[in-house]
């Protein structure tokens, strides 16, 4: 097999969506199935159990999907290190952050990128910032933008982009949120108050942490994904919300908001660009993770 069918039964590991891993892959599905099963003649196992309704990977295809990744990533490295020995880079690299991290920091790293690489293509992919890791980690993305966990997992490398605190947020309209007279709010002031928190992810762990340090339970009224969705129902008026400073500047109703001054105050956000130590071999990645300074 070649690494045009490797690449193609990634696609399909990845979307178990015929329609479109042929999309991506700009072959047809029937083309796209004929390759799939040379794959797996090739191999002498079945990789995907499927029917009319439905695609996924048996036991054999996840233990495939590991060797045809690394057989990639390794393929792309002493390609682009050919390449570069010549003196420019063509390819591809992905990108994962949030729609808020896409404008926040890509718009002038991306610039510089493209004026100094100008063939390779950056494929940028958006959501929630919480599986910024897991995804690099998978094989799913060269690269994304999210939070430094505490611990950064082994064969993950970090480089800080910008710190930013997290914040609490009210209505601006709430004036019983809001604390108008200039009090300072400890962790008692919040007990009974709705509170609108990420269902998961490190800004909850703070959060929860934060809370049990000050002996106090949250009434908790939502939890929700995107850090976006907790600042437009705090601008309807349902409560109180956690969010990085760099989200709400960037919010299109920062305006609607304020941030409580609340003491303790939570732990910063260090947020930066991840990949795997493996791929930092590769001249594409090597070249965009120096943009960072």
């Amino acid at each position: 097999m070649d690494n045009r069918q490797l690449k193609q039964f990634v696609n399909l590991a990845e979307s178990l969506h015929f329609g479109r891993a042929s999309e991506v892959s700009h072959v047809s599905p029937s083309t796209l199935s004929r390759s799939i099963r040379q794959v797996e003649d090739a191999v002498g196992a079945t990789l995907f159990d499927r029917d009319n309704r439905s695609v996924a990977l048996t036991r054999a295809g996840e233990m495939f999907l590991g060797y045809a990744r690394e057989s990639l990533t390794q393929w792309d490295v002493i390609r682009n290190a050919l390449m570069a020995e010549a003196g420019e880079l063509h390819g591809e690299v992905s990108i994962y952050c949030s729609v808020t991290a896409s404008y926040s920091f890509l718009f002038d790293l991306l610039s510089r990128f493209r004026r100094d690489h100008p063939h390779i293509e950056i494929k940028l992919h958006t959501g929630d910032p919480e599986n910024a890791v897991a995804r690099v980690l998978a094989g799913e993305e060269d690269m994304a933008i999210g939070a430094r966990p505490e611990r950064i997992p082994a064969g993950l490398a970090f480089k800080s982009m910008v710190t930013t605190p997290l914040v609490f947020i009210a209505a601006k309209d709430k004036m019983e949120f809001a604390n108008p007279s200039g009090q300072r709010h400890g962790a008692n002031a919040l007990e009974n108050l709705p509170m609108i928190l990420s269902e998961s992810g490190l800004a909850r762990r703070r959060v929860d942490s934060w809370f049990r340090a000050q002996n106090v339970q949250p009434s908790i009224y939502a939890q929700v994904a995107g850090n976006e969705a907790i600042v437009s129902m705090v601008s309807l008026g349902f409560g109180i919300g956690v969010v990085p400073r760099i989200v709400l500047d960037n919010s299109p109703l920062a305006a609607q908001v304020v941030v409580l001054d609340v003491y303790p105050q939570l732990k910063s956000y260090d947020v930066g660009l991840f990949t795997t130590e493996k791929k930092l071999k590769s001249p594409l990645i090597a070249a965009f993770w120096s943009q960072l300074k």
